[in-house]
């Protein structure tokens, strides 16, 4: 992996940091990117194949081994987390909060034989929390990156760093996500992953340069809160569990195609319509992934967009999640979905990005309509809520000065 330069701006504003919260300066510095999901919409917890990169936003930290027991770490704008590595086990009131998830880091590194001890770090992110570039699991992969360096020599490769830090996010903080935000964000690029065997996920890098494309990447926050929307992300594994339970599975991927639908009729009477829709999104989305790889590995950006399409109306129209159950008042991600249609005029491709339900929409804009594509969409959500993004080459890196 390449290395990360780290600009002398960003070097100062976090040696500044570091010293008004901890005193003294810093002696190293880390760094993990959020990410994009280009393909695989929900398909990463049923062990399927996804497209993603990670992205030029980042999260930072300036580090110091403070000589103690505390991990001690202070984000910018948020309150300092103390967390005691003598004390290693889920927190109950730590539920959805920041200290659950470097705790869960910690735990699992201590587990995997590493000794973890106490250090200072000051953080700044530029991945926007609920900004659908996960900021949750870049701040996972870059306490992992930190602990791995410090303590364990780096003995843990990239893809283990995403494993360590699903499982803080699942144990200790609560949530049933997959593995892909953390992967992409861990090992950086262009990546495809394929779930099937989930302790040693297929990772191979894509090589392609969306630069080169006459296509800008653009992610649209809708400004919306999901912070009470944990039920509906929650819904989806778990109406897909009852799914599989029906013939003793444990992920659809395990389930094959024909002998889903061979019974549905059973399915619809004991699941319900929505959990069989949304398996059927499940079989046509694993199945678009490795197409939408091959089109771009094949120079076929046409056949890209057009998959790329294909996978939104299927998040839409099958997985369900663009508008919460019982939302009339407030659709946001509807409303950002019909900008997009309404300001590519045709042209470009635009979907659902990430969970869904909140957050953000993936759109693939003509440079030659880019300009006033977000003016459009800044106009009608509010200025900055159209980014253009680029893939960034690294993972969870340390920095070099």
């Amino acid at each position: 992996m390449s290395a990360l330069i780290m600009e002398t701006a960003m070097k100062t504003a976090l040696d500044a940091g570091f010293a008004a919260c901890f005193g003294g300066a810093p002696e190293r510095y880390f760094s993990a990117p959020g990410r994009t999901e280009i393909s695989g919409n929900h398909t990463d917890h049923q062990r399927g194949r996804v497209l993603a990169g990670a992205v030029n936003l980042d999260t930072v930290a300036a580090v110091k081994v403070n000589g103690t027991d505390v991990i001690r770490i202070q984000s910018k704008g948020y309150p300092m987390c103390e967390v005691s590595v003598k004390e290693l086990e889920p927190v109950a009131s730590e539920i959805n909060s920041t200290p659950a998830l470097i705790r869960g880091v910690a735990a699992r590194f201590a587990q995997l034989g590493c000794e973890v001890k106490g250090f200072d770090a000051y953080c700044e992110s530029t991945v926007l929390p609920g900004s659908g570039l996960s900021s949750s699991a870049a701040y996972e992969v870059l306490i992992g990156t930190i602990i791995n360096h410090l303590f364990f020599g780096g003995k843990v490769s990239q893809p283990e760093v995403a494993m360590i830090g699903q499982y803080a996010e699942n144990v200790f903080f609560g949530k049933p996500c997959g593995l892909m935000d953390q992967t992409a964000s861990a090992v950086g690029g262009l990546v495809t992953i394929d779930f099937a065997d989930k302790d040693h996920p297929d990772i191979r890098p894509v090589k392609f340069d969306f630069a080169t494309c006459g296509h800008a990447l653009c992610i649209i926050d809708t400004r919306a809160d999901h912070a009470d929307l944990t039920d509906e992300y929650a819904a989806v594994p778990g109406e897909l569990k009852a799914i599989c339970a029906h013939f003793g599975k444990e992920v659809t991927t395990e389930i094959g195609e024909e002998e889903f639908y061979a019974a549905i009729p059973a399915l619809r009477e004991k699941c319900g319509d929505r959990a069989v829709m949304r398996a059927i999104h499940e079989y046509n989305e694993n199945r678009r992934v490795p197409q939408q790889v091959a089109a771009l590995e094949q120079g076929d950006f046409d056949t890209f967009l057009r998959l790329t399409k294909e996978s939104g109306f299927s998040s839409w129209m099958y997985l369900q999640n663009v508008i919460p159950a019982g939302y009339v008042k407030q659709q946001a991600m509807a409303v950002a979905l019909g900008l997009c249609e309404h300001y590519l005029m045709g042209r470009g491709a635009y979907r659902v990005h990430g969970g869904g339900f909140a957050g953000t929409v993936q759109a693939f804009v003509p440079n030659d309509i880019l300009d006033s594509f977000v003016k459009g969409i800044d106009a009608a959500l509010g200025e900055g809520a159209c980014h253009v993004l680029s893939i960034r080459p690294q993972g969870g890196v340390e920095m070099e000065a």
